[in-house]
């Protein structure tokens, strides 16, 4: 269907129209501001953001009797982009409050918006949970994606394996020596079922006191774990948007759930899948540990460890210190790079 044509009388509605809501977005930000710098603003505390709505958070507070409580919160125009799972300082105002300071990161995960540029989406992340399943099939390239981010942002990944209890003689000697690999290569593995609960409480207790976040790809089984891990959630969402006063968490936003024995998940689209096309190389290759530190020992500084004498990466193929798999994987992964620019 064509976009449909309209006359200079019509076009000339549609501007003024345009005009008009701009005009009247100007002066509702600029009351907002007067609102922001006015003095009757409460003493100052921290919180902790736990959902991200365009120019307001949701603010938990994290001090005195009303700790726990959810806070709607406007926020002053030179803070940059606060994200869920930011630490801030804020201030109680009549009708609502005033974010007026962050605290710094110690972690945030990016990702890059439709222009190319990264933007964080949540912070002070601790673990990224990479969910992996017995069925569907496990690709260790898909893995290895989640790795290469995961590196890249200096958050600690996890590999889960998931469905445990499907596990059999035919897919158990393909899945462990997997797990296997990952395990030699320093990450931590576990396995959890949920419906037979095996692994629940290990998972649980390395969650405890540390905000996680979930990715893998779909029918892992990612949504079965969470709502085990928070029983409940659905109603937790409710009781937050009534103390918000506003409508049901859309899932469109990152929103930061507390475990019940302890720790916290931010859950959003955005963090759910990744994509690398904006990393160099380099970055690439650090996301592999130990093709890494082969780095800088081939004998030309150009090697593209192909056909080259003296490469250090085939030298360590043929005596097996690296495997076919991972140095295939980090190829393919070079090469999907290059394709999507």
């Amino acid at each position: 269907m064509g976009k449909r044509k309209v006359n200079r009388r019509q076009a000339w509605r549609i501007n003024k129209i345009q005009q008009e809501r701009a005009a009247r977005a100007e002066k509702r930000d600029a009351l907002i501001e007067d609102q922001l710098e006015g003095s009757d603003l409460g003493p100052e505390q921290q919180g902790l953001i736990i959902s991200h709505f365009g120019r307001q958070v949701d603010v938990e507070v994290l001090e005195g009797e009303q700790r726990g409580e959810i806070q709607r919160c406007h926020m002053r125009t030179h803070l940059g982009q606060l994200v869920t799972g930011d630490r801030v300082i804020w201030r109680r105002s009549p009708d609502s409050g005033v974010v007026v300071a962050a605290l710094d990161r110690h972690s945030e995960l990016l990702r890059p918006n439709n222009q190319g540029e990264l933007k964080p989406v949540a912070a002070n992340i601790d673990y990224i949970v990479i969910v992996i399943a017995v069925e569907p099939y496990a690709h260790a390239n898909l893995i290895d994606r989640y790795l290469v981010a995961a590196e890249a942002s200096g958050i600690e990944p996890v590999l889960l394996l998931n469905k445990a209890d499907l596990l059999n003689d035919d897919n158990r000697e393909r899945l462990q020596p997997l797990l296997s690999q990952y395990q030699e290569l320093g990450y931590r593995t576990l396995t959890a079922s949920t419906s037979s609960s095996h692994g629940l409480d290990e998972l649980k207790a390395m969650l405890a006191g540390h905000i996680s976040v979930f990715v893998g790809q779909s029918g892992v089984g990612k949504s079965s774990l969470i709502n085990s891990l928070l029983p409940g959630a659905d109603l937790k969402t409710g009781a937050l948007s009534e103390q918000s006063r506003k409508g049901r968490h859309t899932t469109t936003t990152a929103r930061l759930f507390h475990f019940p024995d302890g720790g916290d998940l931010i859950d959003s689209p955005g963090i759910r899948e990744f994509a690398l096309w904006h990393m160099t190389e380099e970055q690439v290759l650090h996301g592999f540990r130990e093709l890494a530190e082969l780095q800088g020992h081939c004998r030309f500084r150009d090697c593209r460890h192909d056909q080259e004498p003296g490469c250090a990466f085939l030298s360590a193929l043929e005596d097996g210190s690296i495997s076919e798999q991972r140095f295939a994987s980090f190829q393919q992964i070079l090469n999907s790079m290059q394709d999507s620019r």
